[in-house]
């Protein structure tokens, strides 16, 4: 089975700072990692990375076979949402679902059915600067999702929102695996574990694989560590 993505001796410099230290892992169809770290491990830079956002320093990526140095042509099979909002605060929800559509090629019937399932109907003639968190990421799926994407690409999207929202976001996501999509998720908690088949774990600028119990139990060691008083603190 080829891979969707494969990432070969990934380095990223910015400034005097490496944020990724020779990275190479590879995502199978159907898959859903979580990419987690801290704040400023270098989530959101893979993520860029992935997308074709930001260039990288050394290394090799692809993304559905091909060399994301040389063509953009991956970019109509990939969906991306950003941590940071990226929708047009002075257009409603339903005229950012149209413009990312005519963008995308998406058809009227595409429109529909995102509205539908992340239940937008009653928020579409609402200015995006007005309405909540919740229904902000969930129009940055919708719009993700118009062009029934292949790899989903979603920057730690279910922080900081309703647990209604939550949900639906969830649900979809496990949809769109259930349906062969393949996704990488970047995540800041534990929480987000069970909902993934991988944990990329990224520290110091290096990656660690993990399954998801696996992880859940280093970070569980790693709490227990850092709360024990050491001989120092005696």
């Amino acid at each position: 089975m080829e891979p969707i993505v494969r990432v070969n001796d990934l380095v990223q410099k910015i400034g005097p700072r490496t944020i990724l230290q020779g990275i190479s892992f590879a995502v199978l169809p159907g898959e859903c990692w979580g990419v987690f770290g801290s704040r400023g491990a270098g989530k959101t830079s893979l993520l860029h990375i992935l997308a074709g956002v930001d260039r990288f320093t050394t290394g090799q990526v692809e993304i559905l076979g091909s060399d994301i140095r040389k063509t953009e042509n991956f970019k109509r099979h990939l969906g991306l949402v950003t941590e940071e909002n990226s929708m047009f605060a002075d257009l409603t929800v339903g005229e950012n679902l149209d413009f990312i559509a005519a963008l995308k090629a998406a058809s009227p019937i595409d429109v529909r059915e995102m509205l539908e399932r992340y239940e937008l109907r009653e928020h579409l003639s609402e200015p995006v600067k007005a309405i909540n968190s919740g229904v902000l990421q969930r129009l940055a799926m919708a719009c993700a999702m118009l062009n029934r994407p292949r790899l989903l690409l979603v920057d730690d999207i279910i922080n900081n929102i309703n647990l209604y929202s939550r949900h639906l976001i969830l649900r979809e996501l496990q949809q769109f695996q259930a349906g062969g999509g393949t996704c990488i998720c970047s995540c800041s908690s534990v929480d987000f574990f069970r909902y993934v088949t991988r944990v990329a774990w990224l520290e110091d600028g290096r990656i660690s694989l993990y399954e998801p119990e696996a992880a859940r139990a280093e970070w569980e060691r790693q709490e227990k560590m850092y709360s024990e008083p050491s001989d120092r603190d005696a």
